[in-house]
């Protein structure tokens, strides 16, 4: 049993436990509710597991790094975030139905990790820029945000899709968590992942100092970090200073998402010290 199996059944794990939330919101089938929080537990261990695997196999290979620095390491651990910020929503306010919203997105971050072509699960020695100590604090606090970034997402779609329906009270719909509770989970998640980006900013630009010598080069994976970092500020500062809620909250945080995911993966495509993500 090696880290690569792990993760690729954690994957499987992952996408079942999204279905039996869309099956407990779809089929409004209470038996199950316990099945699909027992299912994204049994995901999360599996995630943990993989991830401590493959660390212990960068040591027996004699390269040991933590399993932090490239793209299908990244992928694992977001993933492994998204469902540990889901499980924490779930116990706290106890809205089964952000599950199937949430597991989905963090299957798709493992599927893509485990299946695409494009990524080589091979575990390689550290490049020169690396190798410090900075890089475990940056990545964790980057990816913290994303996933918190990434769940607004999910919640800002929930709260779009409520209003599309004129039958609020009937149907599936009637299983969503009122306007009120969703305006207030998207700000909520807004404002961690906002806290924990600007973390992630700062280290970087530690990093970057003991690393190249200078704290920002406007490298366009630290050009897009502070677009997107502008992004979720601006969505602040209309809730705090403009009083916006509802709709127009739901789209900033759909729009922010889409600044994180090129951030993440758009800019691996462009020349630049952040290219080695790809």
């Amino acid at each position: 049993m090696n880290s690569s199996f792990i993760l690729s059944v954690t994957t499987f794990v992952y996408g079942a436990a999204g279905f039996i939330y869309l099956a407990v919101w779809i089929f409004n089938i209470k038996s199950m509710e316990r099945l699909a929080t027992g299912t994204v537990i049994i995901g999360i261990c599996g995630n943990i597991a993989g991830l401590l695997f493959r660390w212990k196999e960068s040591y027996d290979l004699g390269i040991g790094h933590a399993p932090l620095s490239n793209l299908y390491e990244s992928l694992v651990f977001f993933a492994l975030v998204i469902a540990v910020l889901y499980l924490v929503l779930e116990k706290k306010y106890n809205l089964k139905t952000i599950g199937a919203f949430a597991l989905p997105m963090a299957f798709i971050s493992m599927a893509y990790a485990s299946l695409s072509p494009k990524i080589g699960e091979v575990i390689q020695p550290l490049l020169p820029a690396l190798k410090s100590n900075w890089l475990i604090a940056h990545v964790i606090t980057c990816f913290i945000g994303y996933a918190a970034f990434a769940l607004a997402f999910g919640i800002g779609l929930m709260f779009l899709v409520t209003l599309s329906e004129k039958t609020y009270h009937q149907g599936l719909l009637s299983r969503v968590p009122e306007k009120k509770i969703l305006d207030e989970l998207m700000h909520k998640m807004v404002m961690f992942g906002f806290l924990f980006l600007t973390g992630g900013i700062i280290s970087g630009a530690v990093w970057a100092n003991s690393a190249w010598g200078r704290y920002w080069g406007w490298d366009p994976k630290e050009t897009w970090s502070l677009i997107t970092w502008f992004i979720y500020a601006t969505l602040l500062h209309v809730r705090f200073m403009k009083g916006w809620r509802g709709k127009r909250i739901a789209v900033f945080t759909i729009i922010g998402f889409i600044a994180v995911l090129f951030t993440y993966f758009g800019v691996n495509y462009l020349p630049g010290l952040h290219s080695y993500g790809s």
